[in-house]
C-alpha cells in the first residue's frame, strides 16, 4: 500500500518505507523478492533507487498480493471425508474470501478512509 500511495512520485526505499510504517527493514526485503519475482513490483538501482508498482494500483489485487506471499487462497483445509453440509459450507466461505480479495484493489486499499459506521465484532474462541 505504501508503493500505491506514493505512485507516479518516483522509486521509493524500503528503508523510508521502514522507517514511516515502523517496520523491520529486512521483513520488507523478505517480502519484496517474491512480489519483484510476480511482476507486481519493479526495483531500480541507484542512489535514488528504490522500489515501485510495475503497474497501476487499480490492476492489482488483494488476492494477486496474497496469492504471492501466502500460496493459494483457503481458509481451511475442506476434507473429502467431511459431511456434506460441512463441507459445502466451508467451500463457500473460501469462495467469499476469494471474491472479496479478487475484487479488492490496491487502489481501493491504498485511498481508503474510514467511514466510522462499520460494526466491529468480537469471536471468541
Amino acid at each position: 500500500m505504501a508503493l500505491a500511495k506514493q505512485a507516479g512520485e518516483g522509486p521509493i526505499s524500503l528503508k523510508s518505507i521502514a522507517k514511516e510504517y515502523d517496520l523491520s527493514e529486512h521483513y520488507l526485503e523478505q517480502l519484496i523478492a517474491p512480489l519483484r519475482n510476480a511482476m507486481l513490483v519493479k526495483s531500480v538501482r541507484g542512489a535514488y533507487g528504490g522500489y515501485m508498482l510495475a503497474k497501476e494500483a487499480k490492476e492489482i489485487t488483494a488476492g494477486d498480493i496474497i496469492r504471492v506471499l501466502e500460496g493459494p487462497i483457503s481458509p481451511v483445509e475442506v476434507m473429502d471425508n467431511e459431511e456434506p453440509a460441512k463441507r459445502n459450507l466451508w467451500i463457500k466461505i473460501r469462495d467469499a474470501v476469494k471474491d472479496v480479495l479478487d475484487n479488492t484493489t490496491l487502489e481501493d486499499l491504498a485511498t481508503y478512509e474510514d467511514s466510522g459506521d462499520q460494526e466491529y465484532f468480537m469471536f471468541y474462541i
